[in-house]
């Protein structure tokens, strides 16, 4: 299967979505003849670009007789195609919501059992970061290590000074609505991958701005 980017590429071509979108509403599967019917292209240009979309994963293939005869005389079982399991989203900037709605589902379950939901939010948050920062092989000093993971989940770090601003935040839609609570998760988060990177001189704090996230992360300087 190609990277999310080839795939919403893949789809960009608007008889290929238009295939894509007849395949996907069809729970029994769609066989290239009909498929080509269906948008008015002869069955081999179908076929072309159903194989396509198999190819970047959005489509899976299995083979049945689509004359519901069976035995001798039925024929070759044919090429049926079918929506695959593959999810596929792009949004530029980047967002993470299903990051925070990972921690927000499990802080959720441990307070329906008793636990006070803001410390248990506070905990999942920053061990969602503890598991991102223990999980990460990239090398350098510890702003850089910190960017590394930042980056990789959409925060855009970028080297001011003695620190890294995050350009970014991730869960913009649900902060510009709950700010108090996203930034929160925020800075629990961030502190968490320092905590899994191992960082003894990075700190991470709250610091809004606009067009930004609100926490910043600072690298002290090593005791003597």
């Amino acid at each position: 299967m190609g990277d999310a980017f080839s795939a919403i590429g893949a789809l960009a071509d608007p008889l290929r979505r238009r295939l894509y979108t007849f395949v996907a509403g069809r729970d029994d599967g769609v066989g290239r003849e009909e498929a080509a019917r269906e948008v008015g292209v002869p069955p081999h240009t179908a076929r072309f670009h159903l194989d396509k979309l198999v190819e970047e994963g959005l489509l899976s293939v299995d083979h049945r007789r689509l004359t519901g005869r069976t035995g001798p005389g039925a024929g070759r079982p044919a090429k049926v195609y079918r929506r695959s399991d593959a999810e596929v989203a792009v949004s530029l900037p980047e967002r993470g919501y299903d990051l925070v709605g990972r921690v927000f589902a499990a802080a959720v379950e441990r307070s329906l059992e008793g636990a006070a939901l803001p410390e248990t939010l506070a905990q999942e948050a920053r061990e969602a970061g503890r598991r991102d920062g223990t999980t990460y092989d990239g090398k350098g000093g510890e702003l850089d290590r910190s960017a590394g993971v930042l980056a990789g989940r959409g925060f855009e770090p970028t080297r001011v000074g003695d620190g890294l601003v995050l350009r970014n935040c991730p869960f913009d839609a649900l902060a510009r609505e709950h700010t108090a609570l996203v930034c929160g998760v925020n800075r629990d988060y961030v502190g968490g991958v320092l905590d899994g990177l191992g960082c003894d001189h990075t700190s991470a704090r709250l610091d809004p701005g606009p067009d930004r996230c609100c926490v910043r992360v600072e690298e002290s300087a090593a005791e003597g």
